[in-house]
């Protein structure tokens, strides 16, 4: 799972919130514990926006840069967000993604919605037919 380096600063009676390696996000929180939760949020409009738009999503941040605060997000999201970038790279649209699939255009958009609750297997049946495998790693909690 990608962790999302943030910076948490007092703002008044709120806590703010960036991301250095995405600096177009930016939310806030009453608390740190809220700030953080938000943050996630705030990723997760980010991503959804640039799959709408059909744009580019960028590199996951740097690895050698840590920070106090991480942010990682929801395993279902990142499949998602990893669909929607295999398919750019193989130049793969919506609707020839569904026709690999034999399914309904309208599945294949619900497989990118990160508000939608797919199934995995779902996922990794997408991830196939773009030639791509999904694999699972568990990590010690932080």
């Amino acid at each position: 799972m990608v962790q999302y380096p943030v910076i948490l600063k007092k703002d008044g009676d709120e806590v703010s919130v960036s991301f250095p390696d995405i600096p177009q996000i930016h939310t806030f929180g009453d608390d740190e514990r809220e700030a953080l939760a938000r943050a996630v949020d705030a990723l997760e409009t980010y991503y959804m926006g640039a799959i709408a738009n059909r744009s580019a999503i960028p590199d996951a941040p740097a690895r050698k840069r840590r920070s106090r605060w991480m942010v990682t997000l929801p395993a279902l999201s990142e499949a998602k967000i990893e669909l929607y970038k295999q398919m750019r790279a193989a130049k793969v649209g919506k609707a020839e993604l569904a026709k690999r699939l034999n399914c309904h255009l309208v599945q294949v958009d619900r497989l990118l919605d990160l508000n939608h609750a797919s199934r995995f297997d779902h996922i990794e049946q997408a991830l196939l037919a773009l030639g791509k495998r999904l694999t699972i790693a568990l990590v010690d909690a932080a």
